[in-house]
C-alpha cells in the first residue's frame, strides 16, 4: 500500500516540478554548478531532470522495480535484503 502511495504522489510531483521549474528558479535562484556545466539556462534543465527523476523512481518503486533493482546488483556488494 504504501508503494502505490509513493506513486500516486511521486509521478504528479515530478511533473510539477517540470511545470513550475521558472518559479522554482525564482525561488532558489541560480544554481551555480548547474550554470556551469549545463550551459546556458543550466538551473532550468536541472530542475527538468529533477523533475524527471523524481517522476521515474517514484514510478519505478510503486511497481518493485527498484527493489529487484537493488536484490539483484547492489544487493551483492550490500546484502541482500528480504
Amino acid at each position: 500500500m504504501d508503494r502505490l502511495f509513493v506513486g500516486i504522489i511521486g509521478v504528479p510531483l515530478g511533473f510539477l516540478i517540470i511545470i513550475y521549474r521558472y518559479q522554482l528558479k525564482q525561488f532558489t535562484g541560480n544554481v551555480g554548478f548547474a550554470e556551469q556545466y549545463l550551459g546556458a539556462g543550466g538551473t532550468y534543465n536541472l530542475f527538468v531532470l529533477i523533475g524527471l527523476l523524481v517522476s521515474v523512481l517514484s514510478m519505478m518503486y510503486a511497481f518493485g522495480t527498484v527493489q529487484d533493482f537493488y536484490n539483484g546488483y547492489l544487493g551483492l556488494f550490500f546484502g541482500r535484503s528480504a
